[in-house]
């Protein structure tokens, strides 16, 4: 049945209250209201625990969707018990893991504005991510560090705004990427914006972000591979730029 996603209006929500509505063949657990984030875009889904009212628990190896977006199945790690249609649990994601996947997300997008070629691919990690533009041109990576890093402490504001399915499909320049399908089918879609008035950057996305570009923290352009005559790829990464090339 379809789930409550309550990490789609508080990304900084790290533990709710749940109830059992399915249990799956092979373990995977269906709530009616989560704050696990379940894999998509790009972004890899929480991983945590579920406690029950004993005081046991429950560890989650992953979330990830089902048939489609409206279904979130928590994974049990191997040799995990299996709670009962209808228990109450207490959900508690792992935190510092999903801060740093905020971080790396913004910090993505933070990208796509210092490089505004279309992104081609991209995938967020917790110590590297990488986006992948179309593009032919030589770009020095220090310098794109620099640009990312002073956007980073102007310390603009990112918020979400949502717009109708039908809005988007009129407004198709909004989409950066060329490959990857913005999260439709729930009737409504999440714009990430920066800036006051967005005015750093907009675009559709239902990944998890911080709240301010100040909280992404230090972080450098470790590589840039060519991947293609036409495509470049950007290794973030945090910190500082030192022994990296």
């Amino acid at each position: 049945m379809p789930v409550n996603a309550l990490f789609r209006d508080d990304f900084y929500l790290s533990t709710c209250e749940a109830v059992v509505t399915a249990v799956h063949e092979d373990g995977g657990i269906e709530l009616d209201q989560t704050c696990f984030y379940a894999t998509s875009g790009g972004q890899p889904g929480d991983t945590g625990v579920l406690q029950r009212a004993d005081g046991s628990k429950i560890d989650i190896s992953v979330a990830k969707h089902g048939a489609d977006k409206s279904i979130i199945i928590h994974v049990p790690a191997e040799g995990q018990p299996s709670p009962t249609i209808g228990e109450k649990l207490t959900l508690q994601i792992d935190w510092a893991r999903r801060l740093k996947l905020m971080r790396m997300h913004t910090a993505c997008h933070l990208l796509s504005v210092v490089c505004s070629w279309p992104i081609t691919g991209a995938a967020v990690g917790e110590d590297e991510s990488r986006v992948d533009f179309d593009m032919a041109e030589t770009i020095d990576r220090q310098e794109v560090t620099a640009k990312l890093m002073a956007l980073v402490e102007a310390d603009h504001p990112v918020f979400l705004q949502w717009i109708t399915d039908e809005e988007l499909a009129a407004n198709p320049g909004i989409v950066k990427s060329k490959n990857v399908r913005p999260p439709l089918g729930l009737g409504r879609v999440s714009l990430v914006c920066i800036g006051e008035n967005s005015a750093v950057d907009s675009q559709p996305c239902g990944g998890t972000h911080v709240k301010q570009t100040s909280e992404v923290g230090e972080i450098h352009i470790a590589k840039i591979e060519k991947k293609g005559k036409e495509n470049r790829r950007f290794r973030i990464r945090f910190g500082q730029s030192g022994d990296t090339a």
